[in-house]
């Protein structure tokens, strides 16, 4: 009987942890939206942005965007709670840190400390949609 109840619980956790590997928010697309900054050397900035999420793998993906110094690649991760994400850039010496508010509609905001310091959110809304990559490749 104690086999039977902990071979049951054994694979309810492992069915549980597939389900939320499988329920990962796709963020593959194109989003557009509003950025609002603020820092000591260019002041309050709002423009238009533009963010390419191109390549999602489970939790991790990649994307670029343009801005008036060029065009900036970053990669990221979603947190397990499915809501919360980051990305990085290597060339940069911020952070972004953003939320996901619906299928198609994200939040994300960028901190930068020292000489550059500036902090700005932009709240974007998903433009296009592409299919979303399952597993990586072998």
């Amino acid at each position: 009987m104690k086999f039977a109840v902990a071979t049951g619980l054994i694979a309810f956790l492992i069915s549980a942890s597939v389900a939320v590997a499988d329920d990962v928010p796709n963020l593959v697309g194109t989003w557009v939206g509003d950025n609002h900054t603020i820092s000591d050397k260019k002041g309050l900035r709002t423009w238009k942005k533009t963010i390419h999420i191109t390549e999602q793998v489970d939790r991790r993906f990649r994307g670029h965007f343009t801005y008036s110094a060029g065009t900036k690649k970053f990669f990221g991760v979603v947190y397990p709670d499915n809501i919360s994400f980051t990305w990085v850039a290597s060339d940069s010496k911020g952070y972004n840190h953003g939320r996901i508010l619906g299928t198609d509609h994200i939040a994300a905001c960028y901190v930068e400390s020292w000489e550059e310091a500036t902090a700005g959110c932009t709240d974007l809304k998903r433009t296009s949609k592409e299919p979303l990559v399952k597993k990586a490749p072998d």
